[in-house]
């Protein structure tokens, strides 16, 4: 790490926070029944299947899926070559509690795509939020129900989540001159 760039959570604080925030997904639920974990692709999806093994390692069994938003993003015409990921439900969503993982909460642009995107796969009961990260920056009114750490950012700078599934270790960074 370089001067531009601070770590703001460690892998051991990243294990303590998603203890947590399973915790508060259960209790805020009354436990697992009709709940379903929807990670958003890319890092919501491994992050989904972390809550969902705490939760069993607690006798509880969260079902859990990965949603892909790519189609349903407002900046799709501005940059069209994206990849497309693949959407995976554990069963139906219809009156259930869909609980959307996802590792940082920006503009909330995000989110609205992930709500267009469930509208289309069914009618959940409820949609709640839970996010690794909350750096603030709101451009829609959206905000998480469970938030992992909120981090005050500058818009200049950038957050960045590295998870051991997708990147060979777990660290929260902040680098100054980034989106």
């Amino acid at each position: 790490m370089d001067e531009t760039t601070r770590a703001m959570l460690s892998g051991d604080d990243m294990s303590w926070v998603m203890t947590r925030m399973t915790h508060e997904i259960l209790e805020r639920n009354h436990g697992a029944d009709g709940v379903v974990l929807l990670g958003i692709l890319t890092r919501g999806a491994p992050l989904a299947k972390r809550l969902a093994a705490i939760a069993a390692r607690d006798g509880q069994a969260l079902p859990v899926g990965q949603l892909d938003i790519t189609m349903y993003r407002d900046d799709l015409r501005a940059n069209p070559t994206r990849t497309v990921g693949r959407t995976i439900l554990p069963g139906t969503i219809d009156d259930r509690t869909v609980v959307l993982v996802d590792d940082v909460l920006y503009s909330g642009r995000t989110i609205q795509a992930a709500l267009h995107a469930l509208a289309d796969l069914g009618r959940p009961r409820a949609i709640q939020l839970v996010t690794l990260i909350d750096r603030g920056h709101r451009e829609l009114p959206i905000q998480a129900d469970i938030v992992g750490k909120s981090i005050p950012t500058a818009r200049s700078e950038r957050v960045r989540v590295a998870l051991t599934e997708t990147d060979g270790e777990d660290l929260v960074t902040i680098e100054r001159g980034g989106k």
